[in-house]
C-alpha cells in the first residue's frame, strides 16, 4: 500500500511495477547529475531531496550542516515540506538528529504514539503502518559536516537495511561533492539553529570552528558555566583561541548586555597595570593629571577577561586576591573603597602549578583563579579541526582582498593536515591570508603556502632535489587537481590545462594517475 493518496509525477517512462532498488539506483544517477551541473550547491541538494520525495515515498526529507561547516547555512529542506507538519514526527527528527551528532553513526528511530489518522493533507496513512525517521551523518573521512534524515513508512517491502545503505551512499556523495564546491556561496540563508529537545537553547559558537571530539567536549563544558558567574581559567598554548573562548562565555551568559573588558596583563609594567585594573586619582603619581576609572569599573556588572595571568607580578597578584575575594579595591592614591559585580574570566599559557611550586605565583591566587578550568588543545592534537578552520579563513580572506578562490588542491591540504602547527590556529590563519593573497587562479596550492609547509614529506619532493624534479612535481599537482574537478573527464582536464587530449594522457600515464580512480566517491591519487 502507497503511503500517498497523490504521487509525484516521476521522471521516468517505466512500468509501475519498478522495483524499489532500481528507483534507488535511479536517484544515485540523478542526484551525481544535479551536484555537478545544477546552478549552485544548495540547489543540487534541493533537487536531490526532491528526488527522494518523488521516488522513494518519502514523507519528509532535510538536510542539516553543522554551523561553520559549510557557507550554505544550516538547513535546506524537500520542496514542498511544509505541507506536513506533526509535532510527533517533528520531535522525533530532532532526536535521531541529535544522537547521530552524538555518535556520528546511522540512526533509525519510530514515531512514537503514531496515529495515522492526524494527517489530512496529501497523505493518507493506514492506522496499522509505522513512521520511521532515519538520519545517515554527512562527513568526508574524518570531517564531520552535518545530518540527511528522511522520514518514511514501514509497510510491504520497507528493508531498514537496504534503506539506510542506500542513504549512506547518497551522503558519501554529497560530502564529496561538499569538498568540492565548499568555496562557492551560492545561496543566502537564514542560519536556524537545530533545536535542542532537553529545551536548553544551543551554546552560540560565534566565530569558534572545530567539530573535533576535543572541541565537542568544550562546548559542552562551556554550556554549563556560559551562564554562571563562577571565575573561569583558559589554559593552552598561545595562539589556540583563548580570547575567542572567553569572548563567547560572555556573549552566551546573562551579562551579554553589558560591558565585555580585556586586559593583557603582559603588556603593561607593574604599575601601569595597577592603574588599568583599579584605575587611580588625581595626582596620585607624576602624569596622573586627573581621575581615571580602572577595568574593573569599566566592567561594571558585565565581564572582566585577564588574559596572560600567569605574567603578574607579586604585588599585583595581592591586589587582585582582594577584589576576587571581597569584591572590592581602591584605586591607586584613593581612600574610599569601591565595590565591584564583575565576573572575572582569566587566561595563560603558563603552567601556573610550576608557578606556584617555584613561589612565583601566590597560590591562594591560583585556587581563587582555578575553580572551573577550560583546557584548549592545540591544533596539533586536534587534526580534524584543521580543514574547517582554513575553510573559514580562506572566506574571511577572499571577501577581504576581493579574490575567487574556489578551492584548495590536495598536495596543499596534504601539507596543512601534516604540518604540526607551533603557532596554532594564529599561524594558520597567517599562512591562509598569505596563500589567499599569492594565488591568481582561483586554486590555493602547495607552492602558495609558507616554506616552512613544504616539508619533503608532504609535497613529494626529496631534499636536495633539483629543478627538475620541483618542476616536475608541480606538473603533478596540477594534473592530478584537473583529474579531480573534472571527476576523471580526461577531455574536460585537459581543456582545463591547455593541452590536447593525447598529451594529456600521455602526462597521467607518466605520473600514474588513473582518470577512472577520479570517477568513484572518496578515492583520490
Amino acid at each position: 500500500m502507497n503511503p500517498r493518496t497523490q504521487t509525484a509525477p516521476l521522471l521516468f517512462d517505466t512500468p509501475k511495477d519498478r522495483s524499489k532498488k532500481d528507483k534507488q539506483l535511479d536517484v544515485l544517477k540523478l542526484a551525481a547529475g544535479n551536484l555537478e551541473k545544477s546552478a549552485g550547491f544548495v540547489d543540487g541538494l534541493t533537487e536531490i531531496l526532491g528526488l527522494l520525495d518523488s521516488h522513494c515515498d518519502l514523507v519528509m526529507g532535510r538536510i542539516d550542516f553543522l554551523e561553520g561547516a559549510l557557507d550554505v547555512g544550516r538547513e535546506i529542506k524537500a520542496p514542498g515540506s511544509e505541507r506536513f507538519q506533526d509535532p510527533l514526527v517533528d520531535e522525533a527528527v530532532q532526536v535521531s538528529i541529535q544522537e547521530v551528532l552524538r555518535t556520528w553513526k546511522a540512526k533509525m528511530l519510530p514515531v512514537p504514539s503514531f496515529d495515522g489518522t492526524r494527517f489530512h493533507s496529501t497523505f493518507q496513512l493506514d492506522r496499522q503502518l509505522q513512521l520511521y525517521t532515519l538520519t545517515q551523518p554527512i562527513k568526508f573521512g574524518e570531517r564531520k559536516m552535518g545530518t540527511l534524515t528522511a522520514v518514511k513508512v514501514c509497510h510491504g517491502s520497507f528493508d531498514p537495511k537496504s534503506e539506510q545503505s542506500f542513504l549512506g551512499i547518497l551522503c558519501a556523495m554529497i560530502a564529496q561533492s561538499a569538498m568540492i564546491n565548499r568555496f562557492y556561496p551560492d545561496h543566502e540563508m537564514t542560519v536556524v539553529p537545530i533545536p535542542v529537545v532537553s529545551g536548553k537553547p544551543p551554546f552560540d559558537r560565534s566565530h569558534i570552528i572545530g567539530n573535533s571530539k576535543a572541541m565537542e567536549t568544550l562546548f559542552e563544558l562551556l554550556h554549563q558555566v556560559a551562564d554562571a558567574d563562577t571565575t573561569v581559567l583558559i589554559l593552552g598554548e598561545s595562539g589556540v583561541g583563548k580570547e575567542l573562548i572567553a569572548e563567547a562565555l560572555h556573549k552566551n551568559s546573562s551579562r551579554r548586555a553589558k560591558p565585555f573588558i580585556k586586559v593583557n596583563c603582559a603588556a603593561l609594567p607593574e604599575t601601569l597595570l595597577e592603574s588599568e585594573l583599579f584605575g587611580h586619582e588625581k595626582g596620585a603619581f607624576a602624569g596622573a593629571h586627573a581621575q581615571k576609572k580602572g577595568r574593573f569599573e569599566l566592567a561594571q556588572g558585565g565581564t572582566l577577561f585577564l588574559d596572560e595571568i600567569g605574567d603578574l607580578t607579586a604585588g599585583t597578584q595581592i591586589k587582585l586576591l582582594r577584589a576576587l575575594q571581597q569584591r572590592e579595591f581602591e584605586r591607586l592614591g584613593g581612600f574610599s573603597t569601591i565595590k565591584t559585580d564583575v565576573r572575572v574570566i582569566a587566561a595563560t599559557n603558563h603552567d601556573l602549578e610550576t608557578l606556584v611550586e617555584t613561589n612565583q605565583f601566590r597560590q591562594d591566587l591560583y585556587y581563587r583563579l582555578n575553580v572551573f578550568p577550560l583546557h584548549i588543545l592545540p591544533l596539533s592534537e586536534r587534526k580534524t579541526d584543521i580543514m574547517p578552520i582554513t575553510d573559514f579563513f580562506i572566506e574571511k580572506y577572499r571577501k577581504i582582498h576581493n579574490k575567487n578562490i574556489r578551492r584548495i588542491s590536495t598536495p596543499a591540504i596534504d601539507m596543512l593536515t601534516s604540518y604540526h602547527w607551533p603557532g596554532n590556529v594564529r599561524e594558520l590563519e597567517n599562512c591562509v591570508e598569505r596563500a589567499v593573497l599569492l594565488t591568481n587562479e582561483g586554486v590555493i596550492r602547495g607552492h602558495h603556502l609558507p616554506p616552512s609547509l613544504q616539508i619533503a614529506e608532504s609535497t613529494g619532493v626529496e631534499a636536495g632535489s633539483n629543478l627538475k624534479t620541483m618542476l616536475e612535481s608541480m606538473e603533478r599537482e596540477l594534473i592530478l587537481d584537473a583529474l579531480k574537478s573534472s571527476k576523471g573527464n580526461m577531455a574536460k582536464a585537459a581543456r582545463e590545462l591547455g593541452l590536447t587530449e593525447r598529451v594529456m594522457g600521455l602526462r597521467a600515464r607518466k605520473y600514474h594517475l588513473d582518470s577512472r580512480n577520479f570517477r568513484k566517491p572518496g578515492l583520490h591519487a
